[in-house]
């Protein structure tokens, strides 16, 4: 696993400045998912379609993170031949990847899976093709598990996940043990000690919240 340092995380503090601006970064009681966990912060990514500018930035920084992770030494991100979206969050963002980083993409119709189809991958591909599967939030990382597995029953291989905020609850240990790499661009830790060293919001919520990051944070992670 790579640890991201000070200055990458610093440096996508745009992306928590952004999502703030779009009221993205939500205070209350919130139930996450398929969990029955309450939580006291909510983050809708989705809302960045709202912005096409910072939605291409936010998927270009994916892709120069990809790029620097697959030039290493011993590269951090598999070779791929097509991407994969999550709708809908996930989708919207690697849509935007493909198109600048020329692969083509497919994605699960979710309701045609729900309906049991056998043909619910939307998009062509071939059996072997390898594939990086995309998301735009990542919890306990159920949702891309059932993606990447998915994908394996219909002949593909998957080896990486990326997603643009990582909420730091065991997805990444999660993923690690089914032999799938996660690579976050920013974790909500380092987004609300951002919001609140700008002073964007409550310290009483700002607490609550990291208590609650570290009552779920796993004894592993290193993020």
């Amino acid at each position: 696993m790579v640890k991201r340092t000070t200055s990458d995380r610093d440096s996508n503090l745009w992306l928590a400045e952004t999502l703030w601006d779009l009221s993205a970064v939500q205070s209350g009681d919130f139930t996450l998912g398929r969990t029955t966990l309450h939580s006291p912060v909510y983050v809708n990514v989705r809302l960045l379609i709202s912005r096409p500018n910072d939605l291409q930035r936010a998927a270009s920084v994916m892709l120069e993170e990809v790029r620097t992770l697959q030039a290493m030494r011993n590269p951090h991100v598999a070779p791929f031949d097509l991407v994969a979206g999550v709708p809908f969050g996930g989708l919207h963002l690697a849509t935007v990847f493909t198109v600048m980083a020329n692969v083509p993409l497919i994605y699960i119709h979710p309701a045609k899976a729900r309906d049991g189809a056998h043909e619910f991958i939307e998009g062509r591909y071939e059996r072997g093709q390898r594939v990086l599967i995309i998301d735009d939030l990542i919890t306990t990382g159920g949702g891309v598990l059932e993606a990447a597995v998915t994908l394996g029953l219909a002949g593909l291989t998957v080896k990486d996940i990326v997603v643009l905020i990582d909420r730091q609850e065991g997805a990444r240990e999660r993923l690690r043990r089914h032999n799938y790499n996660l690579t976050s661009i920013l974790g909500l830790e380092v987004m609300l000690n951002y919001l609140m060293s700008q002073g964007k919001v409550d310290e009483n919520w700002y607490k609550r919240s990291l208590d609650y990051i570290e009552a779920r944070r796993p004894e592993t992670d290193t993020d």
